[in-house]
């Protein structure tokens, strides 16, 4: 079996050294000369301390490793660990190895004589979307498969401490992570739309007020002392480790982003925090720092200032902020003026390595569903460019009811692992046309 059709150039003139920076004094150099100087010492002077080194690691990685072999609940991570524990001498025929490819495994898509590798799945993303949706068109927790998928959710809560809690020591547990398997990591960007799901108008459950107050104070508590929220621990934000040579993706911290901190002020507002609470009020004013001199908000976790922009404008509605501000209207004026011919909004994922292609794309209909949200939001519903953006997932909505959406609109890391999320391409529509409704309901 051959793989060379996944090289981008023949793999026999790929370079495999990592190259240094333009700048000779710089601090990836400097870690290339530590690097080298490491190296020469491991199997003299710094022996002893490698094999502890070793043991400390491999420890780490088994404990992280879960019953099912999943670890992190993410391809990467599970893909590293076997390659890790095989370095380590383990055989392929070990349990901990075996374990991790069986959850490979799970992750893979068989289409005729395809298969595809899957970095992740999506289970508790994708239901607290769709039930917010089906919420948002009028149904309620009394309807069977809506109250059934609440059940799953609160079923899933995480009640066990993960590695957030090591610099968020004091904090009871109760957030909810991406996936399947992966209680050690629940994250601010699951959790705040789980919430936002679950105090919907028609979704709200008295018998489950305590789960929702403990889902909320841990959200809270995850705040970093810049005012926003990163996904998945707090304060881990020193970005000299990104400089480190094997960082190729630079993605070994978790600073603040402003998606999730919009999409945390959107469940914050629901819960009836506003723009004069302290925490919140920093989180804005972190927003403001961060604001691209487009008018625009970065995505981190969707691509891109589209989506990031949309969690931002509806964040800061949910809390009371003033729409009419200066820096509102300037990402509202940015919107408009990225608006597609078709009257539909789209982002390459270029715009990660070509600052060219930001807010240009050919039109689909997720990104077309948040920068609909973005304009509602703002207090636009009535504007021609939302009444467009609406003509154009009603003319391109096929006759099942869903659309079509080749494109990849999801990120792990942004230009180096985007995902294509099978389900955005309806719930988002769906989520937005009845906001839409909706506004022009409240405007009669």
């Amino acid at each position: 079996m051959a793989l060379d059709e996944l090289y981008p150039v023949p793999k026999e003139e790929l370079e495999y050294t990592v190259g240094k920076a333009e700048k000779f004094f710089s601090l990836r150099n400097f870690f290339l000369i530590v690097d080298k100087i490491l190296k020469c010492l491991e199997n003299n002077v710094l022996k002893l301390f490698q094999k502890r080194a070793l043991k400390v690691a491999e420890k780490w990685t088994l404990d992280h490793q879960l019953d099912t072999g999943d670890c992190a609940g993410i391809f990467p991570a599970m893909a590293n660990t076997v390659l890790a524990l095989y370095l380590l001498g383990y055989p392929l025929d070990s349990e901990p190895i075996q374990k991790g490819l069986a959850a490979i495994d799970r992750f893979q898509i068989m289409e005729g004589n395809t298969l595809r590798q899957q970095s992740c799945v999506s289970p508790v993303w994708d239901t607290a979307w769709v039930i917010y949706g089906l919420s948002t068109c009028g149904y309620t927790y009394q309807h069977p498969q809506v109250a059934k998928a609440m059940e799953w959710l609160f079923a899933n809560q995480i009640n066990i401490k993960g590695d957030w809690a090591l610099k968020n020591p004091n904090t009871p547990p109760g957030g909810w992570a991406f996936q399947f398997h992966n209680d050690l990591n629940p994250d601010t960007d699951d959790t705040a739309v789980v919430l936002m799901a679950l105090l919907s108008d028609n979704l709200k459950r008295e018998d489950k007020r305590n789960e929702i107050r403990r889902a909320f104070y841990w959200l809270l508590t995850m705040q970093n002392l810049d005012g926003g929220w990163g996904a998945f621990e707090r304060d881990n934000d020193y970005r000299i480790f990104n400089e480190i040579p094997f960082s190729e993706s630079d993605n070994l911290i978790d600073p603040s982003t402003e998606d999730v901190t919009g999409r945390v002020l959107e469940a914050a507002g629901q819960m009836g925090m506003d723009k004069n609470h302290p925490q919140i009020a920093a989180a804005i004013e972190y927003l403001k720092r961060v604001q691209d001199p487009r008018g625009s908000w970065y995505g981190r976790w969707g691509v891109n200032h589209i989506y990031g922009t949309w969690s931002v404008l509806c964040g800061l509605a949910s809390v009371g902020e003033d729409m009419r501000a200066p820096y509102v209207r300037k990402a509202v004026e940015w919107l408009k003026s990225i608006q597609n011919k078709d009257g539909g909004f789209g982002e390459s994922c270029r715009s990660y390595v070509d600052e060219s292609w930001i807010g240009k794309g050919n039109s689909c209909a997720s990104q077309t569903a948040w920068a609909l949200m973005a304009l509602i939001a703002a207090g636009e519903a009535d504007s021609e460019s939302a009444k467009k953006a609406v003509e154009y997932l009603l003319s391109t909505q096929k006759e099942d009811g869903t659309w079509d959406e080749p494109e990849f609109t999801g990120t792990g890391f942004p230009q180096f692992f985007l995902i294509r999320y099978h389900m955005y391409r309806i719930y988002f529509p769906l989520l937005a046309l009845a906001r839409y409704v909706q506004a022009l309901k409240e405007k009669e």
